[in-house]
């Protein structure tokens, strides 16, 4: 089983990613910040965590207003630095462990967190402004990451309780995960700052040091302050810090903070802190039962006949085809399917499999392969097939037969829009 050795906080400020880049290393002003970061990358190199479960808030780079989630687990299995106006930096990109990330999806959202869901997004400096001081410098190496957006930037946002029960779900995830690995909880973000109106430019040490002091000894507390506490006291942007409480919560009652420091070079204080985690494993009983909560509403939906339950294994597994047909929501995209569908294909990063699939219209095997239907409908609306040709095909029956089997055997629909020509299969319904 899986345990967790340790967690870690961070601050993710752009101010240390640019001094990595520029090569600050030697410059007093900046030094300090490659110090501290070289401690954590050393205790990170003697625990060897097999998996890091990295939680930070994005800055409105991968994620915009269109959809807006409090929590979200990414189930990449490599992530890219985003470019966040001036181009991605030059930083290597770390591998995702997306079996642990499934496995966290399952057991929160059974514990009652809703949680969102994204493959394929990049990350801005919420986490590769630490995380490439953390990667190692001779070959860019790192523990593979799962990382959980933290939507702080647009309220109604989680109360800073909410946070803290959300580590402890996170620590039983953990730990009923099946296989032996050792996992680091980080948490990035803060300390105080703020950045926006009139205030921009507010720090307050006093406060990052309780704030601090608290999270090791009595995080409890922290629970009881507001969002407008946290504004009040560190800025608000770095009211962020309630992300921190998700971390210590994942963590045992009694930790050693092994490492704590504090920097305050311009517009946020950054700090670096490691905790030793002393929690002992549940026993194998409690283990087994939480298994069974955290499956217990599709207990039994992979035995009935003909239904494929579209878990996030399956949307991993089926991302690649899905996002292909996906696109055919977009006019250009479906003329050039029309016009020249090899060259999309060329351009495309499908397998041989799936061109093959899509190529072939083979409804049942793309349904087999992992596509959902709703991608399915959008490919037979831009190739003038209805949903009845689809179902035909799925059942494996032809046309005829399976409206043999409807209440209104003439009904043919899809979600194609009406235009002057008709439908195709109104000209000719038995020709598709």
């Amino acid at each position: 089983m899986a345990r967790i050795v340790g967690g870690i906080a961070l601050s993710h400020t752009p101010t240390i990613g640019f001094a990595l880049d520029h090569q600050k290393q030697n410059d007093p002003v900046w030094a300090p910040i490659f110090k501290d970061f070289i401690t954590v990358r050393n205790w990170l190199k003697e625990k060897k965590p097999d998996a890091i479960i990295w939680m930070c808030n994005d800055h409105i780079t991968s994620f915009f207003f269109d959809h807006y989630s409090p929590y979200v687990i990414a189930l990449n299995d490599q992530y890219f630095p985003a470019d966040e106006g001036g181009g991605p930096r030059k930083v290597p990109p770390v591998a995702g462990h997306t079996k642990l990330a499934q496995h966290l999806g399952f057991s929160l959202v059974a514990d009652e967190f809703d949680m969102s869901f994204s493959q394929g997004k990049t990350l801005d400096h919420g986490v590769y402004s630490p995380l490439s001081m953390l990667q190692d410098p001779q070959d860019g190496s790192m523990a593979p990451i799962v990382h959980m957006q933290m939507g702080v930037l647009q309220f109604p946002v989680p109360s800073p309780q909410r946070f803290f029960k959300l580590g402890q779900a996170i620590r039983r995830a953990v730990e009923s995960y099946p296989e032996d690995l050792n996992v680091v909880i980080c948490a990035a973000g803060g300390l105080s700052h703020q950045v926006h109106g009139e205030r921009c430019g507010f720090n307050n040490t006093e406060w990052d040091m309780q704030f601090l002091d608290l999270l090791e000894k009595d995080p409890q507390t922290l629970t009881q302050y507001t969002l407008a506490d946290y504004a009040r006291l560190g800025g608000f942007e770095g009211s962020e810090v309630i992300i921190w409480l998700a971390m210590r919560a994942a963590l045992s009652e009694q930790v050693t903070k092994l490492h704590q420091t504090y920097y305050l070079p311009s517009m946020t204080a950054i700090a670096t802190v490691i905790y030793e985690n002393h929690g002992t494993l549940p026993p194998a009983e409690k283990i087994a039962e939480h298994t069974a909560h955290m499956n217990h509403q599709l207990q039994g939906a992979d035995q009935i006949p003909g239904t494929y339950p579209f878990t996030l294994e399956r949307s991993v597994k089926s991302f690649r085809i899905n996002s292909f047909l996906h696109k055919l929501i977009d006019p250009d995209y479906r003329k050039r399917f029309l016009e020249d569908e090899e060259g999309l294909f060329r351009e495309s990063d499908l397998t041989e499999e799936e061109k093959d699939l899509i190529r072939r219209r083979d409804w049942r095997g793309m349904m087999h392969y992992g596509a959902i239907f709703f991608m399915l409908e959008k490919l037979a609306a831009v190739v003038g097939v209805s949903n009845l040709h689809v179902y035909a095909a799925m059942r494996g029956q032809t046309l005829d037969d399976f409206m043999k089997t409807r209440n209104a055997p003439t009904a043919l629909y899809s979600v194609a829009a009406k235009d002057d020509k008709g439908p195709a299969w109104e000209k000719d319904p038995k020709e598709k």
